[in-house]
């Protein structure tokens, strides 16, 4: 990839075709994520509204192993979101190029440490399921806030329950029949038809994502985060290098 579009994909400097293209970078990866970690560890980890349930219902039940392990999780979510806050206001306030790029590149050796983690740890342990969905919450995390501050909360990838009910919302907008307007100032229904295309992209990216990291992980085990691992730090290289030459160069 050229270095100027790298530069633009998670440079400080944001256009809204860059917040469109980073969004489905980031789509497909959670997608693969989310995919290949639920075959791993049998766990969706960027589902908060599933884990929220789950903990509820173990609460209910009365089981205390689950009910620490839902609550370990969604504490390992806001810690992500919450640390991606951090860098990326930090960053903003020393002025660095890398802003957003620099929570991508932590996310990048957070999941290369998940799977060397996985590789080199045995499955069967029970402190290696907890420790792996907490890392990957973590994670889900980080990105979805990261994303969510580039866009100003127009784009969200971890997730995509909201995605489907706005692609509902404009579908319900383009098939709105304006035979009758009730007021001179009352304005025709009408579909924003690009944010439906962007919608409908992001959703199908999140998609195919996890069609590769199911695929991936069922081939090479979790040999297939390596990939995902490679993107992310190309994404992120660019804006990162941009802040470390000067240093190294004083």
């Amino acid at each position: 990839m050229p270095v100027s579009f790298l530069r633009q994909l998670s440079g400080t400097s944001r256009t809204s075709r860059a917040n469109k293209q980073l969004g489905g970078v980031l789509c497909f990866v959670a997608g693969a994520m989310n995919a290949g970690g639920f075959l791993a560890l049998q766990q969706y980890t960027s589902h908060m509204t599933g884990i929220v349930s789950h903990l509820a219902d173990q609460i209910a039940l009365g089981d205390l192993a689950l009910t620490l392990s839902g609550i370990g999780a969604l504490m390992a979510f806001l810690a992500g979101a919450a640390s991606s806050a951090v860098l990326i206001n930090w960053a903003r306030r020393r002025k660095l190029h890398s802003q957003f790029a620099a929570p991508l590149m932590v996310e990048a050796v957070l999941l290369l440490c998940c799977g060397v983690l996985g590789i080199l740890h045995p499955p069967t342990s029970p402190l290696f399921v907890p420790l792996a969905v907490a890392l990957l919450c973590f994670i889900m995390g980080l990105q979805n806030a990261i994303v969510t501050k580039i866009s100003h909360a127009e784009i969200r990838t971890t997730h995509v329950t909201g995605l489907v009910t706005d692609i509902g919302i404009e579908l319900g907008k383009l098939i709105y029949c304006n035979r009758k307007r009730y007021g001179p100032a009352e304005p025709l229904v009408a579909a924003d038809r690009v944010r439906l295309r962007l919608l409908v992209t992001l959703l199908g990216l999140f998609f195919l994502g996890g069609i590769a990291g199911g695929l991936g992980f069922r081939l090479f085990g979790y040999l297939a985060t390596f990939p995902l691992v490679a993107l992310l730090a190309i994404v992120a290289a660019v804006p990162v290098a941009d802040d470390v030459r000067p240093r190294l160069r004083r």
